[in-house]
């Protein structure tokens, strides 16, 4: 705003020897009062100006029309009309590249220039429109008429506001540019007039010539301010944000210069106190490092950094570093170790009282202790625990450390694609640190703690390499005695550290690592261990989450049986543990709202509270139809039980297989129709069946990938009931490779496949003879109710198994 007004305008315009008589017309201002205009008057083109009513303006006429036409209306009654040219960058003059509004103006004073061009001050009247352009020789002049404003609006109350804050924004405006002089305050508040104001500020508006080119052809005087005030808000708007910029840019400059100088007078007090700070920084370090018991290597390898960084600026980027890193090192428990609990009672009865089940890992563990006690140092084992979910892995591990009295680390690895995790990052890149194994070693404060890797079974492989073989030096009893970490750059002991690594499947474990560890296997817990578990641990823990107290609540050992047959189908007990969470939430809310009810569960509250039964236990004793066999299967997640469903149709001799079968089961459905085909007569078939029908296989739940060897004896079993039109026995489950010599070959997973079983009510399980010694380490309490046949040929099999 209030920009510099003096322009060096160059125009052709016309020339005109005589005027016409002049004619009154309307004030447009209280200092035109008796002014009268000519209706035909010189025309005077401008370029990047446009002179409003009022405004006093000098203008460098350097054309020669123009020169003519200010000199001719100067010498007579000394009024121009003056109109902005539409194109800044042309010289034609015509009246089609001239506005037709434009502002009738007194010649106060014309002053010749040394060199020759002619400067005119140039005061404007009123706002005329050009009719018609009569000549253009020897100076432009026209044929006008004058124009008045809509004055009514000149006593409106809005109009009044809006005149009145144009006035604040523009001193606002003028106290914030230091390039327009303070006098322009007084000129502002001196305009009395609220039309010449408008006038005044749309003249000196820092905007484009075409926009006051707009304001000045409007007429109506309230739109005319409401569209000054828009850009003088945005002028002002420009001006805080530059005041912003250059108050953050100098207070930024301020702030570099205050931290110079505060440095240079710090490290002046320093010397004359004689102190500095990073100095005492390295001397605390150092310090620290003789309280520590480490191996002459370390102490070494430590003495040497150290030196570096003394010798290094404190404001170099790696002096941080460096700092961080030696920190590290004096942080590591390199010689600490907690004392283990050799009162092997005691751990045992620790063991037990955390965990139900699970003697054999409990065995090995004591077994270790008993070691440990009697040599007083043994390389720790790498133990992997492994079986399906929620039977418990992973919380063994907390209560092993507990019994041991040793602290507690846990690592998950699952999806873990980065080998630094593992081995660290090499100082050289910005952002490193230790590998997870130091990281936690530092975080416990021991080199003895029960480290828990949880989930090693799904450990990834990327670009980053491959953690699994990171971990090989970790898990390996003869190397991780010199553990090497990329970070440390040392080799750090963890041999005394007790891993106990945690797996759903060994498929997907690297063999390599696999034979670093020893493998102690969780089968899935029976009914009646989940009853002892829900007892001694699910319920009271839920009651204790919920706010319970035991008397609000008493479930007993039945409701807990029919739980788990009608609502959970699982190898481990977290599906229970939801159940009884439900169970635990409906009766919390009929305490908290003081509602009458039963603390004993009884067997029809149980839809009400966890909903309806989701299983049920005598499924597969109806609709005996001759094609159809019950196997079972091993999976990660525990045992399970398979239908193997067998229709035969007038054709060929041809095969179907569906299900999303892998090559094992095709192959086992192949074996069986081929011992079928040659031992025809002595099962009891007519050998042209074969020929005369097409076989169709399916496997229910076709969306799950099935393969394996165990599904054997269940083909057969299936393709015999269906030629022979005999059922299968009801509630008989089997599992079992066959041979095309006939025999019948031992499979894994017993343990698992019993439960499943047993879970969905089979009563008779057949298994090959060799499994005899798997069915009696299952603890008799287990598989009470429960008939074996063993078989070692496949005759025997179809002999039993058909009705």
């Amino acid at each position: 705003m209030f920009e510099n007004n003096q322009q060096h305008v160059h125009q052709n315009e016309d020339n005109a020897d005589e005027f016409t008589p002049i004619m009154p017309i309307e004030e447009e201002d209280e200092t035109q009062k008796g002014e009268t205009f000519p209706t035909i008057m010189p025309i005077l083109p401008l370029k990047n100006t446009v002179l409003f009513p009022g405004v006093v303006i000098p203008i460098t006429v350097g054309r020669e029309k123009s020169i003519r036409a200010v000199q001719k209306a100067y010498e007579t009654h000394k009024l121009i009309g003056v109109l902005s040219q539409r194109d800044l960058d042309s010289d034609d003059i015509s009246q089609s590249n001239l506005f037709h509004i434009g502002t009738v103006a007194r010649i106060l004073r014309v002053l010749k220039m040394p060199d020759g061009t002619t400067t005119a001050v140039l005061q404007g009247r009123k706002r005329f429109e050009l009719l018609e352009m009569l000549t253009d020789e020897p100076f432009l002049q026209g044929d006008i008429r004058m124009l008045t404003y809509d004055n009514t609006e000149a006593e409106d109350r809005e109009f009044q506001a809006l005149t009145d804050s144009l006035r604040t924004k523009s001193g606002q405006i003028i106290d914030m540019s230091p390039n327009i002089p303070d006098e322009a305050h007084v000129m502002l508040r001196n305009i009395s007039s609220k039309v010449f104001l408008l006038n005044f500020i749309a003249s000196n508006m820092n905007t484009k010539p075409i926009v006051k080119q707009n304001i000045l052809e409007m007429n109506n005087l309230k739109q005319k301010a409401e569209t000054i005030l828009v850009h003088i808000d945005g002028e002002l708007q420009l001006l805080e944000l530059r005041g912003e910029i250059e108050l953050k840019v100098r207070g930024e400059l301020d702030k570099q210069q205050r931290d110079y100088f505060l440095n240079q007078q710090l490290r002046t007090i320093q010397e004359e106190l004689g102190g500095n700070p990073h100095e005492e920084e390295v001397n605390a370090l150092a310090e620290r490092a003789k309280t520590m018991a480490w191996s002459e290597a370390v102490a070494k390898h430590f003495a040497k950094e150290l030196a570096k960084v003394r010798r290094m600026h404190a404001q170099a980027p790696e002096y941080s570093i460096m700092m961080n890193y030696l920190e590290v090192l004096l942080d590591l428990p390199w010689t600490t170790f907690t004392k283990d609990n050799f009162d092997l009672k005691k751990v045992k009865k620790s063991l037990d009282s955390d965990h139900y089940g699970l003697e054999d890992v409990k065995e090995r563990i004591l077994e270790h202790l008993a070691v440990l006690k009697l040599k007083g140092d043994m390389k720790a084992p790498i133990l992997l625990l492994v079986g399906p979910p929620g039977v418990g892995k992973t919380s063994l591990g907390k209560s092993v450390a507990t019994a041991l009295g040793r602290k507690h680390v846990r690592m998950s690895l699952g999806g873990l694609h980065d080998e630094s995790e593992i081995r660290g990052h090499r100082r050289t890149y910005i952002g490193a640190m230790p590998g997870r194994i130091i990281q936690n070693l530092k975080k416990v404060g021991t080199s003895n703690p029960v480290f828990i890797l949880d989930e090693i079974d799904k450990v990834g492989t990327s670009f980053r390499g491959d953690p699994s073989s990171a971990l090989l030096e970790v898990l390996d009893p003869e190397q991780n005695g010199t553990f090497y970490d990329n970070y440390l750059e040392l080799e750090y002991d963890l041999s005394k550290v007790l891993f106990i690594a945690t797996a759903n499947s060994l498929e997907t474990i690297q063999p390599a690592l696999l034979d670093r560890m020893e493998i102690i296997r969780l089968s899935g817990y029976s009914v009646e261990e989940k009853v002892e578990i829900a007892k001694q641990h699910l319920i009271p823990e839920q009651r204790e989450a919920h706010g319970l107290k035991p008397k609000d609540v008493k479930v007993s050992e039945a409701i807990i049986k029919q739980v788990i047959q009608d609502y959970t189908r699982e190898a481990g007990v977290r599906s229970l543990d939801r159940r009884m969470a439900a169970m635990m939430r409906s009766i919390a809310k009929k305490v908290a709202m003081a509602e009458k009810y039963t603390p004993s569960v009884k067997s029809e509250d149980l839809k009400g509270m966890i909903g309806p039964a989701r299983f049920s236990s005598d499924s597969y004793e109806k609709d005996q139809i001759a094609g159809v066999a019950v196997g079972l299967a091993w999976t990660s997640v525990g045992g399970e039980i398979l239908f193997i469903e067998t229709l035969l149709s007038g054709g060929k001799g041809g095969m179907t297989l569906t299900g999303n079968l892998g090559a094992v089961m095709r192959e086992s459905a192949s074996t069986a129709l081929s011992f079928l085909k040659s031992h025809a007569e002595s099962v009891g078939l007519d050998p042209s069946v074969f020929d005369a029908s097409d076989i169709h296989i399916h496997v229910p739940e076709g969306a799950i990938p099935k393969d394996g060897p165990s599904a054997g004896v269940t083909m057969l079993t299936a393709l015999a009931s269906a030629f022979t039109k005999r059922p299968v026995k009801a509630n008989l489950a089997m599992t079992g490779e066959i041979t095309l010599r006939g025999k019948v070959l031992p499979v894994g997973g017993i343990k698992e496949k019993i439960l499943a079983a047993k879970r969905a009510g089979c009563t008779t399980i057949m298994l090959c003879k060799e499994n005899q010694k798997d069915v009696e380490e299952i603890n008799a309490l287990y598989i009470e109710g429960l008939t074996f046949h063993y078989v070692s040929r496949m005759t025997e099999v179809l002999a039993f198994a058909l009705e």
